[in-house]
């Protein structure tokens, strides 16, 4: 009599079969745990369905209505079926949920298409983040049927198909892969203040809940201090919601909540209901947003188009990532910037930061601005209890805080220059030790347009953080760039794409120039000089704005990213150098005056005109008529 495992090889011989040979305990684990998600992904789309037909079953007719039971009753007599990955007739459930990895190379590739991202993006800061909660939401509902052989797609409600439509499923977005450097909270002391126009981009964006929860600080308005006086300049805010406002904050805080609202956009499964010859499937059949922590060492080329990055996981594996869209946006040390543009980036000063506690400032809800000799001073609240110190000291080299020049510096030359409500609080602060330094850097956009891959960001524009006016910038970016992409639902033709995505570095330059110009012309003018034509020009700068008005409104409206009106920009600009002029010539013109009267109106010109030139003439005044402005959709 033959034994059970003799008899077992003998049948398997007779048909044919050749016997598999013993697994590994942990193949028999993975097996396991993979039926075990297959069976919770099946109950959770069970009672999906169910809860769904049960809320909306008045709506829906008695046909579709047997159909849809029909279906359910049938994969779910079937579900032994499907964990044994038969697919023969009745109805069947399948959910989708593997990623393989290439042992030979480490690439990450899926093994449908359905589980391949959409877009990368490189860098979680204010850009990426925000960027990866846009891209990830859904626009519409997309509910695709097959019935005997036809294939559509339906958007908002058909006479057949009513009851779909009105079942309020949730809506896929892009499938966005994020791969950070550090997750963890960040510690900046810059990014901490937010413009009204930006706050209106964050609102725009769907993203105004990220600056609740984190303390953040109302902003009205700007005060300047110079030479004992002082001015108070409040944004022109009568014609919006009284919500609307500027925000300040802690950076890593507002980074930390869009990377959480990312990480937690609602999550989908494929299912796939067959029943005779009708089919329905929803789709995406994961998260819509995927977070990685690692290094992303480089892109990946193929033919002159960008098909991936190459990066470093956490645990110092080197991985591909593959894309149709790779968009980069790690910040202003980006190492990735250089084959996507030509970066002229300038260091005109550094920013030393403390943090001032327990003190208040001269003028509530307003960011403070002390016109200092060397370079302008900014205070601002990023919380109920502390305040922000900025100190701008010219140049790429600081004074030493190791040895004690650093602290010297401060209680010596600066101390000396703030408003006296502050004092006691900075002293404390220097004492205290923490002092931070940042290098300011600005570079205008010049981008190489390249196939599947976008600069976006600081790795992209930068200008000098004086007028708090990056993280605005990059926002209204990603309000461009989302209007460009949502026609579009394939992103597989890279040639056509970067072709098309050429009109978003037209459409961005009102706001993004407007912002750029006036950070770099505003910082020239605010430092001190030994010049007698530069110090006119900054005394000019204060009087103006101090006369209220358009004088002060307009300047502000510029500053705040409410007007970001190029023409209006220059016009203040030399309405300004115009009243220093005025005022010299008056009462009587005597030949020095009208010589220094000359200088600054010359002085004007060379601050702002190279901006502009470098900003792009034609793209900041006159983009209607650059052809990419027209670029059309490309239709599929």
């Amino acid at each position: 009599m033959l034994a059970r495992g003799e008899l077992k090889k003998k049948c398997n011989e007779r048909h044919g079969r050749t016997p598999t040979l013993g697994k590994t305990r942990r193949q028999r684990n993975l097996v396991r745990e993979k039926r075990e998600r297959e069976r919770e992904a099946v109950d959770d789309v069970a009672s999906v369905l169910v809860s769904l037909l049960h809320s909306h079953s008045e709506m829906v007719d008695q046909g579709i209505l047997g159909w849809i039971f029909a279906s359910l009753l049938g994969f779910v007599v079937f579900r032994s079926v499907l964990l044994k990955n038969k697919k023969k007739g009745g109805a069947s459930v399948e959910i989708r949920d593997e990623c393989v990895k290439s042992t030979a190379n480490g690439e990450c590739r899926s093994k449908t298409a359905c589980e391949e991202a959409d877009v990368i993006i490189v860098g979680a800061g204010v850009a990426g983040a925000a960027l990866a909660n846009t891209l990830g939401k859904a626009e519409f509902c997309r509910i695709r049927s097959v019935h005997a052989g036809s294939d559509h797609y339906m958007v908002g409600s058909d006479a057949e198909w009513t009851v779909q439509m009105k079942l309020d499923l949730p809506i896929d977005g892009r499938r966005v892969r994020v791969i950070e450097r550090d997750l963890t909270e960040p510690d900046r002391i810059v990014g901490e203040l937010l413009q009204p126009g930006g706050y209106l981009k964050l609102i725009e964006l769907g993203l105004q809940d990220c600056v609740e929860e984190i303390d953040a600080q109302r902003v009205f308005g700007y005060a300047l201090f110079k030479d004992g006086k002082n001015t108070k300049l409040s944004y022109p805010l009568e014609k919006f919601d009284s919500d609307v406002a500027g925000r300040s904050f802690h950076n890593g805080r507002f980074i930390q909540r869009m990377r959480e609202k990312a990480a937690t956009l609602p999550k989908y499964y494929l299912l796939s209901i067959t029943y005779n010859t009708y089919s329905y499937f929803y789709s995406p059949i994961f998260s819509s947003v995927q977070l990685e922590q690692g290094t992303v060492t480089s892109l990946l080329e193929e033919k002159g188009t960008i098909r991936g990055v190459n990066y470093k996981t956490k645990d110092g594996e080197t991985m591909t990532a593959y894309a149709p869209l790779t968009i980069v946006c790690d910040g202003c040390f980006s190492n990735l910037r250089r084959s996507l543009c030509t970066p002229k980036v300038d260091v005109p000063s550094c920013f030393v930061g403390l943090l001032l506690e327990d003190c208040e400032l001269p003028f509530a809800n307003h960011g403070h601005v002390v016109l200092a000799d060397p370079s302008p001073i900014l205070f601002y609240r990023i919380s109920s209890t502390e305040i922000r110190c900025l100190v701008d000291v010219p140049g790429q080299k600081v004074p030493s805080i190791s040895n004690g020049e650093m602290a010297k510096y401060l209680k010596t030359v600066v101390a000396p220059q703030i408003p006296p409500e502050l004092y006691d609080g900075f002293i404390a602060a220097i004492n205290k030790g923490n002092i931070r330094t940042m290098p300011n850097r600005s570079m205008p956009a010049a981008p190489h347009p390249t196939p599947g891959a976008l600069l976006m960001g600081d790795a992209f524009n930068m200008r000098h953080p004086l007028t708090g006016g990056g993280m605005t910038v990059a926002l209204s970016d990603i309000v461009v760039l989302r209007d460009l992409l949502r026609p579009l639902h394939d992103l597989n033709d890279a040639a056509t794409l970067c072709k098309y995505l050429e009109s978003f570095y037209t459409l961005r330059k009102p706001v993004a120039s407007t912002i750029n110009t006036l950070a770099g012309a505003l910082y020239r003018v605010f430092c001190a000089s030994p010049d007698q034509a530069r110090k006119e020009m900054r005394d000019a700068c204060f009087d103006y704005l101090s006369l209220g008005g358009v004088c002060s409104s307009g300047p502000v409206s510029l500053l705040s990213g409410l007007n970001p009106r190029p023409l209006s920009l220059v016009c203040h600009f030399f309405a300004v150098a115009i009243f220093g002029v005025g005022r010299l010539l008056l009462p009587f013109p005597s030949p020095k005056r009208v010589w220094i009267g000359a200088r600054i109106i010359s002085g004007a010109s060379g601050i702002i005109f190279p901006i502009i030139k470098a900003e792009g003439v034609r793209q900041m005044f006159f983009p209607a008529t650059v052809p990419a402005y027209y670029r059309a959709p490309p239709v599929k």
